[in-house]
């Protein structure tokens, strides 16, 4: 049993860090293409942030959940505040998207290629809400199209429910 859970803590510490790397990651890759978007039309580096945003968002906060949940492991559970907190998040995150939606648009940019860019970015951002907030979307590659179709509740979400 103590191995398990030795196991699972490793499983959430990867995961964890493994969020906040991409979101470094995808910081990074922002700013190298911005210079790139921009100079394909006014507003494209713009666009761009505000489709990145939601998606970092979602991305800190998942990192940061399963960096805590590793405290949690066997018998213990979600402390009650921080389920609030995530509670909570699962309200504003909605709005934090329509938000970058909005700058989207506003700033939307003029080639095909550098639009493409940007509503895949914001489109990835709802997918990472969708997955931690609603129904599990990421499985292993081989689990992925035996999985995908049951709607599994995100671990996130039973954590939340599970919290005293």
């Amino acid at each position: 049993m103590r191995d398990r859970f030795s196991r699972l803590r490793r499983k959430y510490l990867s995961l964890g860090l493994g969020e906040l790397a991409a979101v470094a990651a995808f910081a990074a890759a922002a700013f190298v293409l911005q210079q790139r978007l921009d100079s394909a039309g006014a507003g494209a580096g713009a666009a761009l942030w505000f489709a990145l945003m939601p998606l970092e968002f979602v991305l800190i906060q998942a990192g940061v959940y399963w960096l805590l949940a590793r405290t949690w492991i066997g018998p213990g559970r979600m402390p009650l505040q921080l389920a609030r907190l995530f509670r909570g998040l699962r309200i504003i995150n909605p709005l934090i998207l329509l938000a970058g939606l909005a700058g989207v648009i506003a700033n939307f940019p003029s080639t095909p290629l550098a639009a493409v860019v940007v509503i895949v970015v914001w489109v990835f951002g709802n997918a990472e809400y969708v997955n931690y907030y609603l129904v599990r979307l990421s499985y292993p590659w081989t689990q992925w199209a035996s999985e995908i179709g049951r709607w599994r509740t995100p671990k996130l979400v039973k954590d939340m429910r599970a919290a005293r």
